[in-house]
C-alpha cells in the first residue's frame, strides 16, 4: 500500500475503531460504502465521512435507510453538494453534516458551510467535522439560532 499517499489512514480519528473493506486498484485505494453498496475512491475527506457515518448508525443508532450522502442542492442559483443528511421517521430534514479532511481545521468558515447548506435543507440539527473535531449544533425555536451541543442525540429521542 502507497502509505506516503495515504498516510491519513494511520491518523488518530476521534471516532471509535471501525473494520472497513478497502480495495487497491489501478494504484488507488477505494473504501466501500456500506450506504451506497460501492467501493468509493479513498480521500481523506471520504475517510471521515466513512467513520462518521459507522459512528452515527453503530453508535447513535440511525437507521441506514435514512441518509442521503453527497447530493446536490442550490443555494442562491449556485450549486453546492453536501456530505451527509439524515431525515427523522417522517421525512424531514433532520441532522446535516459536513466531513472536511483531516489536515482542515473546523473555523467560522467551515461553519458558514454547513449552515448555509442548511438554509435550503432546514435541518433542526448540523455537525461539522475533520475525524479529530467534531461541532455539533441544535436549532434553538426560542432564538432562532443555532447553539453548540456537546454530542448529537440517540436517533429516535
Amino acid at each position: 500500500m502507497m502509505m506516503d499517499r495515504y498516510g491519513f489512514l494511520n491518523l488518530s480519528l476521534n471516532f471509535p475503531e471501525f473494520e472497513f473493506k478497502i480495495q487497491e486498484s489501478e494504484g488507488k485505494l477505494s473504501i466501500f460504502d456500506s450506504l451506497r453498496k460501492k467501493y468509493l475512491i479513498l480521500t481523506p475527506e471520504e475517510w471521515v465521512r466513512q467513520h462518521m457515518v459507522s459512528f452515527l448508525v453503530q453508535y447513535k443508532g440511525y437507521p441506514k435507510g435514512l441518509f442521503s450522502l453527497e447530493k446536490g442542492i442550490f443555494y442562491n442559483s449556485l450549486q453546492k453538494r453536501f456530505d451527509i443528511l439524515i431525515l427523522d421517521r417522517v421525512g424531514s430534514p433532520f441532522l446535516l453534516i459536513e466531513c472536511k479532511a483531516p489536515e482542515i481545521s473546523l473555523s467560522k468558515k467551515t461553519v458558514e458551510q454547513v449552515a448555509v447548506y442548511n438554509k435550503t435543507i432546514g435541518a433542526s440539527y448540523m455537525g461539522i467535522s475533520n475525524g479529530k473535531q467534531h461541532l455539533f449544533l441544535k436549532f434553538n425555536s426560542n432564538t432562532k439560532n443555532y447553539d453548540q451541543i456537546s454530542d448529537l442525540p440517540q436517533f429516535g429521542i
